[in-house]
C-alpha cells in the first residue's frame, strides 16, 4: 500500500465514533443502611449516659437486724462514694478513675469490710484483697493477702499500669507497694473496736465447738454464720468517652484460715468488664463466684448471647447460683448506661449516680 493510501485510512479510522461508552462518574459512598457514620466500628453518635454504682456487700441484713440509726449511716457512706466518683466522672476523668476514687472512700471508711474496718482472720491477722478492670483495653490488676497497704485497690491498680502481671499476693505484693510509693500503714491501722468485739465473740465460739468435738470424739471444725460471708466494696462506671471499668476490694472473711482467697482479686469471678458488654463488681459467698465464673458469665452472655444487660445479670444471679444456693448479688453497667443491681441475699448496700448527679441508694428490698 503506497504512503497516500495509509494516509487515507487512518484517517477514516479516526473518524468512526468509540465502541466503548465512556465511563459514569463514580457515585459517592454511602452509609450502611440504618447506620448513621459515627456507629460504625462500634463507637456510639449519642452522648454516653455515664454514670456510676457501687455496693458495699451483702448478706442476710433485714430491717431488724441494721438499726435506723445504722442504715441512716450506710446510706450517707454510700452517698459520698458515689459523690467522690461522679466528681471524677463529670471533670471528664476515666471510669478507672472514678472506680478507685469511689473504692477509696469506702476502704477508709469503718462500716465497710474493706481497707479500715476489715474482718480478722481467725490468726488475728489482716488479710486484703481488690482488683481493678479497664473495659476499653481488657487491662487488669489484682492483689490479695495484704496486710499493710492503706488502700488495696491503688495497689491494683499499679499492679494493672506498672507491671507486666495481672496479680500479686502477699509479701511480694507489699514490697512492689513499697518500691512504688504507695502509702503503706501499720496492720493496726486496720482493726476498729467492732471487728475486734466480733472476732472475740467468733473466737469464743469456735473454742467451745472445738471443745464440745473433741468430748464427742470428732474432728474439730467451725461453722461460718451468714456474718462471715459477706463483706465487700465494689464499684462499676461509664465515663464520658464511653469505656467502662470495675474494681471490687475486700478484707475476706472474719476468722477464715489456711490463706483463703475469695472471688474479690480473681479475674472473671468477683471482677470484670469490657466495653463488648459491662463492667460487673460481686460480692457474696466467693467460692460458687468463683465455680461460676459469675463477672465473665453475665458479659459472655451479653457479648455471646445476645442477652439485654439485666436478663444477663438475673440469669446468673437469681437462677444459676440459686440453683447452687450460693447467696450474694452484682451490680453491672453496659455502656449505653443501663444499670443492673440483682442480689438474692436478704439485702445488699448499694447506690447509683446518674451524669446529672441524682443518686439512689438501697439496703434491703426496697
Amino acid at each position: 500500500m503506497s504512503r497516500t493510501a495509509r494516509l487515507f485510512w487512518m484517517a477514516a479510522l479516526a473518524a468512526i465514533p468509540a465502541c466503548t461508552p465512556a465511563p459514569e462518574p463514580q457515585s459517592q459512598p454511602q452509609p450502611l443502611s440504618g447506620v448513621r457514620p459515627t456507629d460504625v466500628g462500634g463507637s456510639m453518635a449519642a452522648p454516653p449516659r455515664w454514670g456510676m454504682v457501687i455496693h458495699g456487700g451483702a448478706g442476710a441484713m433485714t430491717p431488724q437486724s441494721v438499726p435506723p440509726e445504722r442504715q441512716a449511716e450506710y446510706r450517707a457512706a454510700l452517698t459520698e462514694a458515689l459523690r467522690a466518683g461522679h466528681a471524677v466522672l463529670a471533670r471528664g476523668g476515666t471510669s478507672l478513675d472514678a472506680v478507685e476514687a469511689a473504692i477509696n472512700v469506702m476502704e477508709d471508711n469503718p462500716l465497710f469490710n474493706a481497707g479500715r474496718g476489715a474482718v480478722i482472720t481467725a490468726d488475728g491477722r489482716i488479710e486484703l484483697d481488690a482488683a481493678i478492670m479497664d473495659g476499653a483495653t481488657l487491662k487488669a490488676g489484682a492483689v490479695a493477702g495484704l496486710h499493710t497497704v492503706r488502700n488495696p485497690i491503688d495497689l491494683a491498680r499499679a499492679v494493672m499500669e506498672r507491671s507486666p502481671h495481672v496479680m500479686m499476693i502477699g509479701e511480694g505484693a507489699e514490697t512492689f507497694a513499697r518500691q512504688n510509693g504507695l502509702q503503706m500503714v501499720e496492720e493496726s491501722y486496720f482493726w476498729t473496736p467492732n471487728r475486734r468485739a466480733q472476732w472475740e465473740r467468733m473466737r469464743m465460739q469456735d473454742s467451745l465447738r472445738a471443745d464440745s468435738a473433741a468430748r464427742a470424739g470428732r474432728t474439730s471444725g467451725y461453722a461460718v454464720p451468714d456474718e462471715r460471708k459477706w463483706g465487700t466494696v465494689g464499684a462499676v462506671a461509664l465515663d464520658q468517652r464511653g469505656n467502662l471499668a470495675a474494681g471490687t476490694s475486700t478484707g475476706g472473711m472474719m476468722m477464715k484460715r489456711f490463706g483463703r482467697v475469695g472471688d474479690v482479686p480473681i479475674i472473671g469471678a468477683g471482677t470484670y468488664a469490657n466495653n463488648r458488654s459491662c463492667a460487673v463488681s460481686a460480692t457474696g459467698h466467693g467460692e460458687f463466684f468463683i465455680r461460676n465464673t459469675v463477672a465473665h458469665s453475665i458479659c459472655a452472655l451479653m457479648e455471646y448471647g445476645g442477652l439485654p444487660l439485666q436478663a444477663a445479670a438475673d440469669s446468673i444471679v437469681m437462677k444459676q447460683l440459686v440453683a447452687q444456693q450460693g447467696e450474694g448479688g452484682i451490680i453491672a453497667m453496659d455502656r449505653q448506661g443501663n444499670v443492673a443491681m440483682p442480689f438474692n441475699s436478704t439485702g445488699m448496700y448499694r447506690g447509683r449516680i446518674d451524669a446529672a448527679g441524682n443518686v439512689t441508694v438501697g439496703i434491703f428490698r426496697d
